[in-house]
């Protein structure tokens, strides 16, 4: 049951991933100047690595059966 929880922010994820990895490749063949290159290239990577860590963050909330987030508040 819980695989099934686990499943949209998987593929989400994986998305966002390849979405910002073409992002990135699209940024490393633009003429631009080289300050401006890696500004375009870090955020995007910076976003990658925000997005694997939620998705971290929910599989944990998953597997420890914390699902209702609301109940905090």
């Amino acid at each position: 049951m819980k695989a099934k929880k686990m499943i949209a922010p998987i593929i989400i994820t994986i998305l966002l991933i390849i979405y910002f990895s073409f992002f990135i490749w699209g940024w490393s063949y633009i003429t631009v100047p080289f300050w401006v290159k890696i500004m375009g290239i870090l955020i995007p990577l910076a976003l990658m690595g925000a997005s694997v860590f939620v998705l971290i963050e929910r599989i944990k909330e998953i597997r420890s059966g914390e699902e209702d987030d609301l109940s905090k508040y």
